[in-house]
This record gives C-alpha cells, sequence and structure tokens, in this order.
C-alpha cells in the first residue's frame, strides 16, 4: 500500500510525532511518499526510504492520504485528496481535531489500514463561485464560505435566496455557509446546531444578527444558494472560504454556492462514531 504523508514538518508538534508514524507505517511494509520540500527535514532526524515528489505526484500515485495535524491541515489536504479520489486518515496533534479520528497515543492502530479492515465516512463538499462583474473566482470548501464586515464597517444587509427566490435579509456582522462537517466549526460557535454529516443540506448561520427572531436556517441541496449584501453608508464586505485569504466583496458582488459532485472520504480507524467524537470533543473540557 502506498501512503502520502501530509504534515508541515516546519512545526514542532507535527515533526516530534512523524518519526513514530513513519516507523508504524513501514514496519506493515506500507510505501510511504512526503513532498520533495521536506527531504533536508527527513535527513536531519534519520528519516530514510520515503519516496520524495511534488504533492501532485504523490496524490496520483498513492491509495490514501494521512495528514499530521488538526483540523486545518485536513481541510488543506482534504480537498485534494477528494479531487484525486483518495481517502483520508487524520492524525491529530491539534487542539480539537474534530475530523481526525486518530490520537497521537494511538499509531498503533494504523495496522488496520494494511488489512483494509476500517470504515469511510464521506463528507459533502461545496462549489463556491465569487461572481465579481465578469469575473468569476471558484473554490472548494469542506467546512464553510463566511461573508464578514470590516472592522469599521457599519452593519451590512445580507441577502439569501435558494434557486431564485430570496428566502431573507439579515444585518448582522456576518454570515456563515456551511456544511455538515462544519455545523462543528465556526457556525456552532455562532449558535448553530451540530448536524450529522451523513445529511446533505445547506446551514445558513448570522453572525451576530441585529433582530430578536434570529434561527439558523437549513435548505436543501436541491437548489443552490446565493448569497450578498445591501450596503449601509460606508459598508464593506468580505469572504473567506474555509478560512482562506478573505475576499473583498461589491454591493454588486454574489457569492453562489452548490453541492459538489466530489465528497471527501475520511478514514475512520476506529469505527468510533460521529457523536462519540461529539461526546468526547465537544462536551468535555479541552485539555
Amino acid at each position: 500500500m502506498k501512503i502520502f504523508i501530509c504534515a508541515n514538518l516546519n512545526k514542532e508538534k507535527t515533526r516530534s510525532i512523524f518519526p513514530e508514524v513513519v516507523r508504524t507505517l513501514k514496519a506493515y511494509d506500507m510505501i510511504l511518499f512526503v513532498e520533495g520540500r521536506f527531504r533536508n527535514i527527513c535527513d536531519s532526524i534519520s528519516i530514510t526510504g520515503i519516496v520524495f515528489g511534488t504533492w501532485q505526484k504523490n496524490a496520483s500515485e498513492c491509495d490514501m492520504f494521512i495528514t499530521i495535524g488538526g483540523d486545518g491541515t485536513i481541510l488543506r489536504w482534504g480537498k485534494k485528496a477528494a479531487e484525486y479520489g483518495k481517502p483520508l486518515l487524520g492524525v491529530n496533534t491539534g487542539r480539537l481535531g474534530f475530523m481526525a479520528t486518530l490520537e497521537k497515543d494511538g499509531l498503533s492502530k494504523l495496522s488496520v489500514l494494511s488489512k483494509g479492515s476500517y470504515k469511510l465516512s464521506s463528507r459533502m463538499m461545496l462549489d463556491v463561485v465569487i461572481n465579481k462583474g465578469e469575473d468569476k473566482k471558484k473554490f472548494s470548501a469542506l467546512n464553510d464560505v463566511v461573508l464578514y464586515k470590516g472592522n469599521t464597517s457599519k452593519l451590512p444587509e445580507y441577502l439569501v435566496f435558494s434557486g431564485d427566490t430570496e428566502v431573507t435579509r439579515v444585518r448582522a456582522d456576518g454570515l456563515i455557509i456551511s456544511t455538515p462537517t462544519g455545523s462543528t466549526a465556526y457556525s456552532l460557535s455562532a449558535g448553530g446546531p451540530i448536524i450529522d454529516p451523513k445529511l446533505l443540506c445547506f446551514e445558513v448561520t448570522a453572525l451576530s444578527p441585529h433582530t430578536l427572531f434570529n434561527r439558523t436556517m437549513i435548505f436543501s441541496v436541491d437548489e443552490p444558494l446565493k448569497s450578498g449584501y445591501v450596503a449601509y453608508e460606508n459598508s464593506n464586505v468580505y469572504v473567506s472560504v474555509d478560512g482562506g485569504e478573505p475576499i473583498e466583496l461589491l454591493p454588486d458582488d454574489t457569492v453562489q454556492i452548490r453541492k459538489s459532485k466530489l465528497s471527501l472520504q475520511l478514514i475512520d480507524i476506529d469505527g468510533v462514531s460521529f457523536y462519540s467524537s461529539v461526546h468526547n470533543k465537544l462536551m468535555k473540557p479541552l485539555k
């Protein structure tokens, strides 16, 4: 079996666990791929027997991805894994690591990969198009799309359309449009509900809305969502996809969101249910 290890080896937490991950996988005759830019770091910590290449070459040749890090690492590499049709296993070295199914003290469980005795959890993704006049910027999202006002901006009024139908307008600090996977991320912090990732839906949650009657809304994926805003005095709004670089939106710009044909297949090495993760990682104090 060929495994692409996706790890930011410039980070100490990741670098400290990386040798043990490599030793464990090599003990089961796995062929390991790592980005070529980390060759010197691997040499410095006496890691040998690794195939180095570009991430594109590694992604096309491997059977699966293994990330080492937190949810941010899975967000980055998960979209690439989905694009290449490869499953992904997350080894958590972050604080929460909600999408990671293996903690750093459970690396011996990697043996099940050689036997194929694991489950897959399919995670819906989004196709996002930011329309700026004739310019269209396209993105994929695993968690969410966030529209938010600038630091000195007046509250804008956000619009939400399902298909061609206007559903709501709300004055707020921002608007979060998320997948079920993203329901346990920023949307949760904004008061949104937790949604089982098996469901296929869009979740729309306003950030600090100026109303007494605002609630999160759940939409079918059968119709695309579209959002934009109406400016008030000096309102200025930005949009960020999966926490990426912000893009400024003008009042005539729109953001269109559809269910993607791609999906991420997360490897569940323990057979732990989504609700067990909710209980263990969200209902208990973080250490």
